[in-house]
């Protein structure tokens, strides 16, 4: 029970310091942080948990990466289900709580987007289907590498956090303008359930290619030479 509330307290810390930075900061009036601080509160929210629960759940706080390590062989079966529930009700949470704040603000319209992730039309920058799912499932894919190749016991030790942390951020650097950079089903699933008619049904593909991306991200390092090949 204490993995799960970890992931929940994670994946809360990481939806409200990533959305919430999207959705109070980044268009400030004169002082907003724009797509750069969007991306560097992502990846602080993965950094920053990633030392203070990494030792207690392995600080997944995404469905992608924990069934991207169950592919990898790094994650047991019977965790998966629970950890996934831990980090979608986490997110939730985190997105009412975000919801709270936000509408405090006179002119607040959820429906404006509340930092969904979309294609076509609810793209940032108009990018259709085809190019929001290869952007999901190559980012993730990487995502997973970086993941797998820094959680490796022949790695350099105590630096996981910092090199997944800067892959998250940078992930969100190359796609906000395309999806508005999901590569993690809670994430998406947190806002979007707030946002509901377009956001709930476009959500369908923030599930799948994450999903598929880190499932192809644990072949690729298998392939590679992972820890079950390394002899």
């Amino acid at each position: 029970m204490k993995q799960y509330g970890a992931e929940f307290f994670g994946t809360f810390w990481l939806v409200l310091g990533g959305c919430g930075s999207a959705v109070l900061a980044a268009a400030f009036p004169d002082v907003g942080i724009g797509l750069l601080g969007v991306a560097c509160a992502f990846g602080l929210t993965v950094l920053t948990m990633a030392f203070a629960i990494g030792h207690i759940s392995g600080c997944h706080l995404n469905p992608a990466v924990s069934i991207g390590l169950w592919a990898g062989g790094r994650f047991p079966t019977n965790k998966l289900a629970p950890y996934i529930a831990a980090q979608v009700l986490g997110g939730i949470v985190a997105g009412g709580v975000l919801y709270l704040i936000a509408s405090g603000k006179a002119g607040f319209d959820v429906s404006a987007g509340f930092a969904s992730n979309g294609y076509g039309e609810h793209s940032p920058g108009g990018y259709g289907l085809l190019s929001a799912l290869i952007t999901e499932v190559v980012m993730t894919m990487m995502f997973l590498l970086v993941i797998l190749g820094a959680t490796d016991t022949r790695a350099p030790q105590g630096f996981a956090p910092i090199a997944i942390g800067l892959c998250l951020t940078l992930i969100h650097l190359i796609s906000i303008p395309v999806t508005n950079t999901s590569v993690n089903p809670a994430r998406s699933t947190a806002v979007a359930i707030y946002v509901g008619d377009w956001a709930v049904m476009q959500l369908w593909l923030f599930w799948l290619a994450p999903i598929v991306g880190a499932v192809l991200g644990a072949f690729v390092y298998k392939f590679l030479g992972g820890e079950e090949s390394a002899d």
